[in-house]
């Protein structure tokens, strides 16, 4: 079996499940490209907990976790299966990591809301792995290492996240009028795009502890699904950049594909 890629996706809004911009257009490129891999582990910023776990049962239910959207929005559904081996196996490969299954969560809009646009048939197997807000950043990039025998099982490890995240500066730009771009987003994304470019860990790990890191993530939970993809992918995988540009002037949509 192939070594199946990894992705890091900026998913910006819930509303790009519904919209036909350039960011859906290349998460549908990206679908159609990607060899169909046998199962998908997520890592959504919106499972952000106390915790290492990953979702299990058959049947996890699309979580519409956000409010203020058009009711069209709520009433997508994305039945997608999950796998119970599947995360068997990812607690097997976090066992000193304590990671353990839970039946209590299911696809939140940081995983449904992109793999409506990659997988529209919703006929691969989706399991989500919690971030614990309470590790820092070296450890969630060593979590990812430790994914990584998943690739060679036919298993797509997603970190979907946003590699700048003030929502309330996003908001406050946009209520402004104001189109330009931000330069504390723009330089931010440009110094860890570098980063990732270079394998550079030790900054990716401190990145949101400095000045620049704290403007742009309030809270890092949006920061933290990159450290997941890098940490899986080698050393000699150039990351392929998509997707770039800002939303609201501020939030970056950059992706990156490993492998």
């Amino acid at each position: 079996m192939p070594t199946t890629p990894v992705l890091f996706v900026g998913h910006g809004s819930p509303m790009n499940v519904i919209l036909d911009n350039a960011w859906t257009r290349t998460f549908n490129d990206l679908g159609a490209a990607l060899p169909t891999p046998r199962a998908i582990l997520a890592v959504s910023a919106h499972w952000y907990t106390r915790g290492t776990f990953v979702t299990a049962g058959g049947d996890p239910p699309t979580i519409h976790d956000f409010g203020g959207f058009p009711r069209q929005l709520f009433e997508i559904q994305y039945p997608a299966r999950g796998s119970d081996e599947v995360a068997r196996r990812v607690c097997e490969l976090l066992s000193g990591d304590r990671a353990a299954p839970r039946s209590d969560w299911g696809l939140d809009h940081g995983t449904w809301t992109v793999l409506h646009h990659m997988f529209p048939r919703a006929d691969v197997p989706v399991l989500q792995l919690s971030i614990d807000h309470q590790r820092p950043p070296a450890e969630h990039l060593a979590i990812g290492r430790a994914l990584a025998p998943l690739r060679e099982e036919g298993v797509l490890i997603l970190g979907s996240g946003n590699i700048t995240h003030n929502l309330r500066a996003a908001m406050q730009h946009a209520r402004s009028g104001d189109t330009s771009l931000q330069e504390w987003a723009l330089r931010f994304d440009a110094d860890v795009a570098h980063a990732v470019e270079q394998r550079d860990h030790d900054y990716l790990a401190r990145a949101p502890e400095t000045a620049l890191g704290r403007q742009n993530h309030p809270s890092i939970d949006h920061y933290l699904p990159l450290l997941y993809a890098v940490g899986a992918a080698s050393e000699a995988e150039a990351p392929r950049f998509f997707n770039p540009g800002f939303d609201l002037g501020s939030i970056s949509m950059r992706g990156a594909l490993f492998g």
